[in-house]
């Protein structure tokens, strides 16, 4: 190999060196997001769950409430 290709190669390497490690920061990166988005994701599920046990809840007292008003018609 000549004096030039070896400079190339040595160049090459150190761009791909570069980029590795770009990439890794960016993988760190995408899992902590990820991350958030799943804790967040559960958050709004154990939301969901609440919002509608209060919902049967409020149902069925609005139920009862109708037949209260019902047996005293």
């Amino acid at each position: 190999m000549n004096q030039e290709t070896l400079s190339q190669l040595e160049q090459l390497v150190d761009n791909l060196i570069a980029r590795n490690a770009q990439l890794s920061q960016e993988i760190t990166t995408l899992r902590e997001h990820n991350a958030k988005l799943q804790d967040e994701n559960e958050t709004l599920q154990l939301e969901v769950l609440e919002s509608e046990e209060q919902q049967k809840e409020t149902s069925t007292t609005l139920s009862s409430l109708l037949e209260k008003l019902q047996a005293a018609s």
